[in-house]
């Protein structure tokens, strides 16, 4: 199974049902993914145990804090871009995770470091 697939499933599963936790198999891309994630104030916090991550759900007056997440390029079909056509999610309201030469990036961030890649998810 795609481990990224399976990261952004588990938490897009986890704020449907209300949970708090939710544990994550480790990779280093996963981690680093899910900082990048928590930076953007998507998640509250990210920590390592025992080859897993756990991942502590965020929720503003009971809603989740990522409306849904959606996973664009996979090991079938990837999806490359340069820095002109990177997308912008729902007019900046999201934000997409495009995997560069300069490592995890947002579009936003890519755009500002003028590189294009792999774009892995779309996140609101």
């Amino acid at each position: 199974m795609d481990p990224v697939a399976d990261a952004l499933i588990r938490i897009k599963n986890g704020y449907q049902v209300g949970k708090k936790l939710v544990n994550i198999k480790y990779s280093k891309l996963i981690l680093k993914l899910l900082n990048l994630l928590k930076e953007e104030g998507y998640l509250h916090t990210v920590s390592e145990k025992d080859r897993e991550i756990i991942v502590e759900l965020k929720y503003s007056a009971r809603k989740p804090a990522i409306a849904d997440i959606k996973r664009v390029s996979k090991p079938s079909l990837r999806v490359y871009k340069g820095v002109t056509e990177l997308p912008s999610v729902l007019n900046g309201l999201g934000i997409a995770i495009i995997s560069t030469p300069k490592g995890l990036l947002t579009d936003k961030q890519a755009r500002k470091e003028k590189v294009g890649g792999e774009i892995l998810a779309f996140v609101w």
